[in-house]
C-alpha cells in the first residue's frame, strides 16, 4: 500500500487500506509506537492507525526478537482469532472488560517511558492473550516449548535483579519479541548465547545492531542458567 500510494502520488489516511489486507499491517503504515483503534463504525473505516509517539521518542528502547520457528504455523493467525471469537468466553470478557484500560495504560507508560510498568503490561497483556488461545476449543497452541523456556528464562534474569530490565510478548507463534533498555541488551544477549547455544553453522545468530561482547557476573548466571538447548534459537534480531 505506501509504495503503491508514493508510486501514483496518493495522500491521506492509508492505514484503512492497509487493514483490508491485514489488520497488523495498518499498524507498519507508521513509524514508531502505533496503536490499531478497534472504531465504530460497521464497516470498518475509522478502524485505523494512530501513532502514539514518533519512533525519536524514546531512544534507549531496544528489540531482540528470537526467532524460534521459521514453519508454518498449524493454525493461522485469521482462522484462529474466528475459532476464538465463537468459542471463548475469556475473549469476550478480555475485549470488554480489560483491553481498553490497558490500552490506555500502555500508551500512558510509552509516553512516560516507565519501562518498569511498560515491560509488566507487556508480559501480562501476552499471557492473557495466549490463555485465551488455551480457552477456545478446541484449544490452539501457539507457543512451544522454547517459547515457555523463553518465558522462564526472562522472570528468573528479572528477579535476580530484582526489577523488570527484559520483557516479552508473543503473537500469534512461537517467536518472542524482547524488549531492553539499551545498556541490558549485551549482557541478556550474552545468557540467551549461554542458554541456547548457537547450532555450529550459528555465524548468523545475532543479526542487526551490533551488540558488545558481554561477560555477566558468576552469580547472574549461577541465578538464571538452567540445562542449555543447543540450537534451539535460529537467530536473534536486534533492533529498536
Amino acid at each position: 500500500v505506501s509504495a503503491l500510494a508514493r508510486l501514483y502520488g496518493v495522500q491521506g489516511e492509508l492505514s484503512a487500506v492497509a487493514r483490508r489486507g491485514s489488520g497488523s499491517a495498518c499498524r507498519s503504515m507508521l513509524g514508531g509506537f502505533v496503536q490499531w483503534q478497534r472504531g465504530e463504525r460497521a464497516d470498518g473505516e475509522d478502524s485505523v492507525a494512530l501513532q502514539v509517539a514518533p519512533e525519536t521518542h524514546w531512544p534507549e528502547l531496544r528489540v531482540l526478537v528470537l526467532v524460534v520457528s521459521a514453519e508454518k504455523k498449524p493454525v493461522g493467525s485469521t482462522a484462529g482469532m474466528q475459532t476464538s471469537v465463537e468459542t471463548s468466553p475469556l475473549l469476550k470478557h478480555r475485549a470488554e472488560a480489560l483491553v481498553p484500560e490497558r490500552v490506555a495504560l500502555m500508551a500512558r507508560h510509552i509516553h512516560e517511558r516507565d519501562f518498569e510498568a511498560f515491560g509488566q503490561l507487556a508480559m501480562r497483556d501476552s499471557n492473557q492473550f495466549h490463555a485465551t488461545c488455551l480457552d477456545t476449543f478446541p484449544p490452539i497452541f501457539y507457543l512451544n516449548e522454547v517459547s515457555r523456556r523463553i518465558i522462564a528464562l526472562v522472570h528468573r534474569y528479572n528477579g535476580h535483579h530484582g526489577r523488570t530490565k527484559v520483557a516479552y510478548t508473543f503473537d500469534a507463534g512461537p517467536n518472542a519479541v524482547v524488549f531492553a533498555l539499551a545498556d541490558t541488551v549485551a549482557e541478556f544477549v550474552e545468557v540467551l548465547r549461554r542458554s541456547f547455544p548457537p547450532a555450529p553453522n550459528g555465524d548468523r545468530f545475532l543479526q542487526g545492531l551490533p551488540v558488545e561482547p558481554a561477560s555477566p557476573p558468576p552469580e547472574l548466571l549461577e541465578a538464571v542458567l538452567q540445562e542449555p538447548l543447543p540450537g534451539a534459537l535460529r537467530s536473534v534480531l536486534h533492533t529498536k
